[in-house]
């Protein structure tokens, strides 16, 4: 059975900087597969923040490029997203998110409140 957890997020100051980390275990190698990261705050959809492909490029929605870096640790079979520059209108839950072809596995969610 698959899981992803994910763990690092918590309530930071504006400015600050947080690492989210999503530990894979079961059947799945999280290096075969595209991955990412989203977010979701109460009432809206969740969306797509950053995106790491099993070659390792990656991409990122506009409003976190340069301030979001995701990475995988192969070893580790665990996924990454640094989040610095923190701002307000990053609060939401982050979830991180596996394609393995015909699935899609999702993480329980890791909060992450920006506010002074």
């Amino acid at each position: 059975q698959v899981q992803l957890v994910e763990s690092g997020g918590g309530l930071v100051q504006p400015g600050g900087s947080l690492r989210l980390a999503c530990v894979a275990s079961g059947n799945i190698i999280l290096s075969i597969y595209n991955a990412g990261w989203y977010r979701q705050v109460p009432g809206e959809q969740r969306e797509l923040v950053a995106r790491i492909t099993s070659g390792g490029r990656t991409n990122y929605k506009d409003p976190v490029s340069g301030r979001f870096t995701i990475s995988r640790d192969n070893p580790k079979n665990t996924l990454y997203l640094q989040i610095n520059s923190l701002k307000p209108e990053d609060t939401a839950v982050y979830y991180c998110n596996v394609d393995a072809g015909l699935k899609r596995y999702w993480g329980q969610g890791t909060q992450v409140t920006v506010s002074s």
